[in-house]
């Protein structure tokens, strides 16, 4: 094969893999921008939000790669994209368990997204004690002379499920033996008490709701007002009266 030849194959790679992984980015600019609208909406309307904050990540070729040698999946881009779920991952830290099914919900509602599966490791959390709610979904990219298909792997967890998750990636980030019984123990000690901290803030929370509810009392002059992006909108006289009526 000539230089030249090499050189145009190596440049339609570059193109090739460039595209493939921009679809990637897109999708998850897509779902991103979902969570902030729900996180909008909630806000606005109930002065809460169950969305405390997004993180995304894109695997990098190297990475990619390294799977598809696990996994012994073929290079093509068709047989990577059908064969690696989490080349897109986005992950939603809620502020209570009943907040992660809600926001699941609300995803698997929407009718431009399909779920493609759903692992629960809250109800059943893995052997080391790891909990969150993982859904993946496939999102429509719409490009200027197509539309794809992009799957993007969605973790749905609380506060204290992402802090205990975080530090035993840290704990055991590039540690390749197996990991003693007496450390697993705690580590999955740890990830029970967690989740008792979970239950426990949820029902403090629950309560203190309770008593918000019960002691409500809005002005009048709350009820007239409108705050969007703290920008606040007085009704009009006449369209409280019409309402009247």
């Amino acid at each position: 094969m000539s230089t030249g030849s090499k050189i145009e194959n190596f440049k339609q790679l570059k193109y090739d893999l460039t595209r493939f992984m921009m679809i990637y980015k897109f999708a998850l600019e897509e779902m991103e921008t979902k969570i902030e609208i729900l996180k909008q909406e909630f806000q606005m309307l109930h002065d809460y939000s169950p969305i405390e904050h997004t993180k995304s990540r894109l695997k990098s070729p190297e990475s990619i790669m390294n799977k598809v040698i696990r996994k012994n999946c073929g290079i093509s881009f068709d047989n990577i994209k059908s064969s690696i779920k989490d080349i897109a991952g986005l992950r939603i830290t809620c502020s209570f368990i009943s907040d992660i099914y809600q926001v699941s919900e609300m995803l698997q509602k929407q009718d431009d997204l399909k779920v493609l599966g759903v692992k629960d490791y809250i109800k059943n959390p893995k052997p080391n004690g790891y909990q969150s709610l993982h859904l993946l979904v496939e999102v429509p990219v719409f490009l200027s002379d197509c539309q794809e298909h992009v799957c993007v792997e969605v973790q749905i967890r609380t506060i204290a499920m992402d802090f205990w998750a975080s530090l035993e990636h840290k704990i055991f980030y590039k540690y390749s033996q197996s990991v003693p019984e007496h450390l697993t123990r705690e580590l999955k000690h740890a990830a029970d008490k967690a989740y008792e901290l979970d239950l426990q803030m949820e029902r403090l929370h629950r309560e203190i709701n309770e008593i918000k509810d019960a002691q409500a009392d809005d002005t009048d002059e709350e009820l007239k007002q409108i705050i969007l992006n703290n920008q606040q909108f007085n009704l009009p006289a006449n369209f409280i009266k019409l309402l009247g009526e």
